[in-house]
């Protein structure tokens, strides 16, 4: 079964009776860069009452009422993120609280509003498996390896040198076999090993 991401960070306002919500759903690699954006979101609205989350992201899924009657912020909000089959992705809700309590069915339906409004704007992409790998070559076989990676398009994450180079990289993990031969034949003596 498909599952689906998000193409793009997507921000939406709603006023339900004085409270201010803005919700935010985003693409993210996983739970430490979610919990990077959280603090960001935290930092950037200082004076909001609330800041409540929901994660959809494989074995790294979590959420957050932050403050909230249990039960009424995050797990609606992961929920609509279940229903529209998304991974990977991060939803927020920011509160300003206007002075009219919404009781727990109206903390329910405002947190689910305002993701439901901000998915409806966002662009869903098919999540693609991903594995890295870290290669090991003769320094004289990395220029070559670099072009090679720069040919497929596939996204370098770092490089170390000692008595290898060695470059650690993502890529879709359909490709994987396939890049494991093209890796040999560019560097016979080529050390393979999977990360991810």
């Amino acid at each position: 079964m498909a599952t689906f991401t998000l193409a793009q960070r997507v921000e939406i306002e709603l006023e339900i009776r004085k409270s201010r919500f803005i919700g935010i759903v985003m693409p993210v690699a996983g739970r430490e860069a979610a919990m990077q954006e959280i603090a960001k979101m935290r930092d950037t609205h200082r004076n909001a009452t609330h800041v409540c989350w929901a994660l959809m992201a494989g074995g790294q899924s979590g959420m957050s009422d932050d403050g909230e009657p249990s039960g009424t912020a995050g797990r609606p909000m992961l929920e609509v993120l279940r229903h529209h089959e998304l991974d990977g992705v991060l939803a927020m809700v920011v509160r300003y609280f206007g002075g009219v309590k919404l009781g727990a069915g109206g903390l329910v339906r405002a947190y689910t509003d305002a993701i439901a409004s901000a998915l409806k704007q966002a662009q869903r992409t098919e999540r693609v498996a991903q594995a890295e790998i870290e290669i090991g070559v003769v320094y004289s076989a990395e220029p070559q390896l670099r072009h090679w990676l720069a040919q497929q398009k596939y996204e370098l994450l770092d490089s170390r040198h000692d008595t290898l180079a060695h470059l650690h990289l993502r890529l879709p993990e359909a490709a994987l076999t396939q890049a494991e031969e093209a890796i040999r034949r560019l560097s016979s003596n080529a050390e393979i090993k999977r990360i991810i």
